[in-house]
């Protein structure tokens, strides 16, 4: 199945013409200063947010900020926990958002915890993958980055690189990457589009380079018990890769310019929840990333 994407001319990439025809068609749909800010305001009586940036499009300014413990202790580990990397992936953010409200500070004197609730904030107010450069920001952590939304998290972590243990970089796969993103993308690079296949469900994907499956395991484990694991497709697959274990496969992380691949952490992981399914409510997947993030940490933590 191939379908026609409505800007462009099929087999030629897009040019600044076709890019600014795409951006005069983004409108704003929901708010981050009420929906991220405001949370964030609540959480600062009990956690040290840091401002650690901010995005300028056009008239619009988006401060960025990050939330960790009050007492930092540098003989502590570090985990980082990454939402809204694509903006679109509503429970990545308010699930990141849930975890610091509920759960952060049961980490307390065990391990540092760094919270990115929204990397891409535009993204999230539009409902959109890319930023309104039509660039795809969990494709471009890489030096020299295109895409400001990853500078700026680069640049925040680090320090830190290599002090993390465990980073939980927190998505969703929905039936809008068929619909919209994935033709989209194939029209902006001139290629054919070529459907796939949305698996109903929730998975992970390990590190190709260094992959952990004990650790992928225990996150399967304690999100089984909050919503489904998506099954493998009849060719043994989820999204085109080879399913390893239920519920999880492996992307080259650091060579694709992702952003579980940015810290030097031992035990990573990308979370992909389906929020389309009629299995599950917006609720429960925003548990399921809580969840993800409580399992990665108490693994990390029993294990060293």
């Amino acid at each position: 199945m191939t379908t026609t994407y409505p800007i462009g001319t099929p087999g030629q990439p897009w040019g600044d013409a076709e890019k600014a025809q795409w951006l005069a068609s983004q409108r704003k749909r929901r708010s981050y200063a009420d929906d991220v800010l405001g949370a964030v305001d609540d959480l600062r009586a009990r956690f040290d947010v840091v401002h650690y940036g901010q995005l300028d499009y056009g008239s619009e300014a988006f401060p960025l900020f990050a939330i960790r413990p009050c007492e930092w202790r540098d003989d502590l580990p570090c985990a980082l926990v990454t939402g809204g990397v694509h903006g679109y992936e509503t429970s990545g953010v308010h699930g990141a958002l849930q975890f610091a409200q509920r759960h952060l500070a049961d980490y307390a004197g065990r391990i540092n915890v760094l919270i990115v609730p929204c990397v891409s904030p535009w993204a999230y107010e539009r409902i959109h993958r890319w930023n309104p450069l039509a660039i795809d920001p969990n494709r471009s952590f890489r030096a020299d980055s295109p895409a400001p939304e990853s500078a700026a998290l680069t640049k925040l972590v680090a320090p830190l690189r290599d002090r993390f243990v465990v980073h939980v970089d927190l998505h969703e796969t929905t039936d809008s990457d068929e619909s919209e993103f994935r033709p989209a993308l194939a029209a902006r690079d001139g290629k054919p589009f070529e459907a796939g296949e949305i698996p109903d469900g929730f998975y992970l994907v390990d590190d190709t380079e260094h992959p952990q499956p004990a650790f992928q395991q225990a996150v399967i484990d304690a999100v089984e018990k909050v919503t489904h694991i998506a099954p493998a497709d009849a060719r043994g697959e989820i999204i085109g890769s080879i399913v390893v274990a239920p519920g999880v496969i492996r992307y080259a992380l650091r060579e694709l310019g992702l952003c579980a691949g940015i810290t030097g952490a031992k035990y990573k992981t990308t979370t992909e929840v389906y929020p389309d399914s009629p299995r599950a409510t917006p609720q429960q997947c925003n548990d399921a990333q809580a969840a993800a993030v409580c399992a990665a940490l108490d693994y990390v933590i029993a294990h060293g």
